[in-house]
Formats: structure tokens, C-alpha cells, sequence
């Protein structure tokens, strides 16, 4: 099934100061790579590509980032976004545009959302996402 990962997995498995082969999160990142699953969008690679200061290693992960292509995002994934952030809001759940644009797309789409930030176990009790 084609899964979002989210900025929050990627950087557990691009850190250099543990070994992230050992994390489950890490693990199910690369079964997804390998079986072509891996959803890229625009708003996460700008976040994994963001306040990187060496300029070397903000070329090698650009390089490699550049096999996942973009999903295209169309009017109707804002206004569920704005739909889902409005939902958690009125139940006093917040959350950032990123991380309701990634439900929504993923909503929309019948994706799943691999992620490690909690935040969106407390959305899944207000919007329908599927958490990987």
C-alpha cells in the first residue's frame, strides 16, 4: 500500500549519531523503499532538505531525495486539509498545515501515513487517516 513518510521518520533514519537501522520505524522505511511504496511531497522534502548548514551533505541528500518523485497536490487537498484542521480544532486537537495537508492527501489517495510524530494518533480520533 503506498504510505506518506513523514519528515519525523525520515530524519530517525538519515541521522548519523545512532545506528537508525535498528529502529522498526527505520526498518518499515526501507521494506517501503524497496517495494516502491514510498509517497513523496514537495512539503516534505523542503523539511528534510531544511537547515541542513553543510553544503556537501545538502547536495548527496538532495541527490538521493531526487528517486522519489512529488506528488501532485490539486485544490481539493487544501480544503480537506483546512476541513481536517478545523475538525481537530472544534476537539481541541492542534496541529501544523503540514501535518493536515499529509492527512489529507493521504485521506483522499486511501494512503497510509508513516510517521513517528504522536500528533497524528491524537488526530485519528477526529479525521479518518490510516497510520502505517
Amino acid at each position: 500500500m503506498q504510505t506518506i513518510v513523514d519528515t519525523s521518520v525520515w530524519s530517525l533514519a538519515l541521522r548519523r549519531k545512532a545506528p537508525p537501522e535498528l529502529l522498526p520505524q527505520v526498518l518499515e522505511l526501507q521494506r517501503l523503499i524497496i517495494a516502491d511504496e514510498v509517497v513523496m511531497l514537495g512539503l516534505i522534502r523542503q523539511e528534510i532538505l531544511s537547515g541542513i548548514r553543510n553544503l556537501d551533505q545538502f547536495a548527496r541528500l538532495k541527490s538521493y531525495l531526487q528517486g522519489f518523485l512529488d506528488l501532485e497536490l490539486d485544490t481539493a487537498d487544501y480544503k480537506t486539509a483546512a476541513e481536517f484542521f478545523n475538525q481537530c480544532r472544534r476537539n481541541g486537537v492542534q496541529g501544523s498545515n503540514t501535518d493536515f495537508l499529509i492527512c489529507a492527501v493521504a485521506h483522499r489517495r486511501r494512503y497510509k501515513i508513516l510517521t513517528e510524530d504522536q500528533d497524528f494518533k491524537n488526530f485519528q480520533a477526529y479525521i479518518p487517516i490510516e497510520l502505517a
